[in-house]
C-alpha cells in the first residue's frame, strides 16, 4: 500500500465518521423535537383536563374510587378517586387532575394491598396507535363523561 492510499483510506474514514456524526445528531434532534412537541401536546391536554375538573365539581358528579386492571386481568384497588374517561375503565382523570392509566403490573401483593397510581402525561388523542377501537379526541372523552354524569 503506497502513502497515498493510506492518506485516501484515513480520509475516507474520517468523513465516513463525519457522516455518521451528523446522522447520529439528526437522530437526537428529531427525538428533541418530538419529545417537545409530546410536552406541548401535554400542556394543551392538561389545559382541558382542568377545565373538565371544574365543570364535573360544578355539575355534582362525584369522583369514585378507581380501580386498576392487572396485567393478569385481576382489578385490584387503587389510592386514587376520580372519573373513568373510558367504557373499559383503563383511563381516568383524578380528583386533582391527574391522567392516569389503569393497566397496571402486579402479582398478589397488589392483589392484597392495592397499587398506588402514577400518574401519566395526558395525550390530545386517546388510545392513540391502539386497536380496542375507543380511540378519539381527549375532548370527546372529557364531554361524553360530563354527559354520563
Amino acid at each position: 500500500m503506497t502513502a497515498s492510499q493510506d492518506e485516501i483510506s484515513i480520509e475516507e474514514y474520517g468523513q465516513s465518521r463525519l457522516e455518521r456524526m451528523s446522522r447520529a445528531e439528526e437522530a437526537a434532534r428529531r427525538v428533541e423535537l418530538a419529545a417537545g412537541h409530546e410536552r406541548a401536546e401535554s400542556r394543551k391536554a392538561q389545559q382541558l383536563i382542568d377545565q373538565f375538573v371544574k365543570d364535573a365539581k360544578a355539575a355534582g358528579i362525584v369522583p369514585e374510587p378507581l380501580k386498576a386492571t392487572l396485567y393478569s386481568g385481576h382489578k385490584v384497588k387503587t389510592d386514587q378517586r376520580g372519573w373513568y374517561l373510558r367504557k373499559n375503565q383503563s383511563l381516568a382523570i383524578g380528583e386533582d387532575g391527574s391522567y392516569y392509566i389503569l393497566t397496571v403490573p402486579g402479582g398478589w401483593r397488589e392483589r392484597l394491598r392495592g397499587v398506588k397510581l402514577r400518574a401519566s402525561a395526558p395525550p390530545l388523542i386517546v388510545g392513540k396507535g391502539g386497536r380496542d377501537g375507543e380511540t378519539g379526541d381527549l375532548t370527546e372523552f372529557l364531554r361524553w363523561r360530563l354527559e354520563a354524569g
